[in-house]
């Protein structure tokens, strides 16, 4: 049964979370960043894209309460918020990769 909560909840998960992480690229910065802060430059080189477009990747992510940052001077760092959000991709990419190999198996048998 479908409860107004259970629908708000998801309502909120789709705008909040959903949308934010629609993108490969904003997924590569969340796991890059589980391995520790970075700063845009350091973000980009790693993950093989320019610098204005991690910019607006790290402003959604930002703007959706997924990553944090801390200035030190002129150097502004990206923390990821919490760390469960990478056991929740992990579980997700999990379930996919066994999605994916039940239907090859269908596809090979």
């Amino acid at each position: 049964m479908v409860t107004p909560t259970l629908q708000q909840e998801i309502t909120q998960l789709e705008a909040n979370l959903c949308a934010a992480l629609s993108d490969p690229n904003r997924l590569l910065i969340l796991y890059a960043l589980n391995d520790g802060p970075r700063n845009v430059t350091e973000l980009a080189t790693e993950l093989g894209l320019n610098q204005p477009t991690t910019s607006r990747h790290l402003k959604v992510l930002r703007e959706r309460g997924l990553v944090y940052t801390v200035r030190a001077g002129t150097v502004i760092t990206y923390h990821l918020s919490d760390p469960r959000l990478i056991q929740a991709l992990d579980l997700l990419r999990n379930v996919m990769r066994e999605r994916l190999a039940h239907q090859a198996n269908l596809i090979n048998n």
